[in-house]
């Protein structure tokens, strides 16, 4: 299966050139991003060795349909979508916070809270509360956004205190991201699943805040099922859900956390597709559609010609 692993273009007008964790952006004329998602795939802060196919695909378009479904909560960054795996749009300066938002005890918010933690970024946490039980309120959990190495959980007492962000941003983004968590757990309810927690990153350009990167895809997002919830809570039962999660239990199953010394676990043919279908069925129960699988056969030419086609017109 042909699967974009890394890319090595070079387009006209090519100012610069950046590879993520999983994607790779090149800079046009320094004023525009042609933003290849990959199918690499990585976990507490690691990119695994193999790569999963149609991965990039699943995100790119789960993210493409929620930007347009949110345009009219605050303005995005993408200008065209040229193909299944590419975005193109305009360059902002990024806040260097990611806002996390969670409606559930899941995940490191669960982690912590079993640890005895009863504060995550600042945020009060109830006593009593069992793994995946809804939050009171929904809460907002920043982290800063490493170029390098893990992003770390930061208040928003210390964002404004080390001006990271200025006051008048920083409600601008905590409005912004309460207005989008909404929106994306009505969409998700009409699917019948609980959009538990994601994240969002913004950026600035003349003055304006845009939302950047991905929202809602399963990289960004956690997802239950709504049916059965309540029965599986009730009984101690872990939740049925849609999500990178899944990914991280089965590292730490064997024994790797990214942490030094661990050594990641050989990732077989049965385990690479296993994810990948995984993607595919986030995919199809939230857009609720079925996922048209883009043709791999020549993968990479085909993603450097929709970008040169794209830009040819802009």
């Amino acid at each position: 299966m042909n699967s974009i692993k890394e890319t090595h273009f070079n387009f006209p007008g090519q100012t610069g050139f950046y590879k993520g964790k999983v994607r790779d952006v090149y800079t046009i004329d320094n004023k525009y991003l042609a933003m290849v998602v990959s199918d690499r795939i990585s976990a507490f802060d690691v990119v695994l060795p193999e790569a999963i196919p149609y991965k990039g695909q699943v995100l790119n378009q789960i993210a493409a349909r929620f930007l347009k479904a949110t345009s009219d909560i605050v303005p995005n960054w993408v200008i065209s979508v040229p193909d299944p795996s590419v975005t193109i749009g305009r360059i902002c300066e990024p806040f260097k916070v990611e806002m996390v938002i969670r409606g559930y005890l899941a995940g490191h918010a669960a982690r912590e809270y079993a640890a005895g933690r009863r504060q995550v970024c600042g945020e009060a946490l109830p006593e009593g509360l069992k793994e995946n039980d809804i939050l009171p309120e929904p809460i907002i959990t920043p982290t800063t956004k490493a170029s390098v190495g893990h992003d770390e959980d930061i208040s928003k007492a210390d964002i404004l205190a080390k001006g990271i962000v200025s006051a008048e941003d920083y409600a601008q983004l905590e409005a912004y991201t309460k207005a989008l968590f909404k929106r994306g757990t009505e969409i998700a309810a009409k699917q019948g699943l609980i959009l538990v927690d994601t994240k969002y990153e913004f950026g600035k350009v003349d003055g304006v805040i845009y939302l950047i990167d991905e929202i809602h895809t399963p990289d960004s997002s956690r997802y239950f099922y709504k049916e059965g919830y309540e029965e599986r809570q009730q009984k101690g039962e872990p939740q049925k859900q849609l999500s990178k999660e899944f990914v991280r239990k089965w590292l730490i199953e064997n024994g790797f956390q990214g942490k030094e010394g661990q050594v990641v676990p050989v990732m077989t043919e049965e385990i690479v597709a296993s994810i990948s279908e995984r993607y595919i069925e986030l995919y199809e129960k939230i857009i609720g559609e079925t996922f048209v699988k883009s043709d791999t056969g020549s993968v990479l030419n085909r993603v450097e010609t929709a970008i040169n086609n794209a830009l040819s017109i802009m």
